[in-house]
Parts: C-alpha cells; sequence; structure tokens
C-alpha cells in the first residue's frame, strides 16, 4: 500500500502560481512513477504530468505544457508539481497518483491521494 496526501491547494487569481505537493509513506517512493490528474466539476478526471520513478523523465498534457513543472525529492518522498500562468479554466481538484508504469492513462495508477482543490479567478 501507498498513502498519498496532497497539499497546497488554494485560490489565485489569474496568472498566478501554486505549488502543489504530494508526501508519499508506504512502500519504496522511487520504485513508483508518480502523476497529476485533475477534475474540473461535471468533468472527467484527466491527466495533467507524470513523472518517472528516477525523476528523469517527464511528460505533460499539451494544455499544461510550458507552465506546469512536475518534479519529485525521493529522499522526502514527495512529488511537486508547479504551476504558474495559471488560468480559470486549471480550476479543478488536483490528485496525485502512484503506479508502477510511467504513463499518462488513468488506469495505470493504483494509489490515489484524495485531493486538493485549485480555484483560479479571472
Amino acid at each position: 500500500q501507498v498513502q498519498l496526501v496532497e497539499s497546497g491547494g488554494g485560490l489565485v487569481q489569474d496568472g498566478g502560481s501554486l505549488r502543489l505537493s504530494c508526501a508519499a509513506s508506504g512502500r519504496t517512493f522511487s520504485n513508483y512513477a508518480m502523476g497529476w490528474f485533475r477534475q474540473a466539476p461535471g468533468g472527467e478526471r484527466e491527466f495533467v504530468a507524470a513523472v518517472s520513478g528516477s525523476g528523469l523523465t517527464t511528460r505533460y498534457a499539451d494544455s499544461v505544457k510550458g507552465r506546469f513543472t512536475i518534479s519529485r525529492d525521493n529522499a522526502k518522498n514527495t512529488v511537486y508539481v508547479q504551476m504558474n500562468s495559471l488560468k480559470p479554466e486549471d480550476t479543478a481538484v488536483y490528485y496525485c497518483a502512484a503506479g508502477r508504469s510511467f504513463s499518462t492513462r488513468r488506469v495505470d495508477y493504483d494509489y490515489w491521494g484524495q485531493g486538493t482543490q485549485v480555484t483560479v479567478s479571472s
């Protein structure tokens, strides 16, 4: 089992920045790829960004590329996503997830956090 706890969400103005954190406990953190997903009201949970277990490989959704940066600190069992130039359409609940495979697909992630709300006001 892997337990994940997100933090860092909040209310920010259009163009602002936030950094989300996800602290993991349980199994060996570096064995897992980590992903960030988000779900807006009435929408499906969608892929945002992923990082491999080593931290050397990352991937982003086109909608956030160039604005968001995913990173991880395996010594601290934590994954981050730095979100810059935020837009109202980034408003959603953001979830971190852990999986054995580096993937953009929700189904490939086995463990999920409870989510943290990000609201971007116009």
